[in-house]
């Protein structure tokens, strides 16, 4: 079955010192982003398991960014 762009679900892992800032930035000057995006902090994106990618999907992540 066809996802359409409000079905899905995204996974956003944010460096805690970079892109998570940004995303917290963007809350704080309440710029809207789809609520399907869910942004996860972490302490670095170079140290983020390629396992915990996997999980994500496994929960049933249509598709996941890494941002750092």
């Amino acid at each position: 079955m066809a996802k359409n762009g409000q079905d899905l679900q995204i996974v956003a892992y944010c460096c805690h010192h970079c892109a998570y800032a940004a995303a917290d930035l963007a809350g704080v000057l309440r710029i809207q982003y789809p609520a399907q995006a869910k942004v996860v902090e972490i302490p670095c994106s170079g140290r983020l398991d390629a396992l915990e990618v996997l999980h994500a999907f496994e929960r049933g992540a249509d598709g996941v960014m890494v941002a750092g």
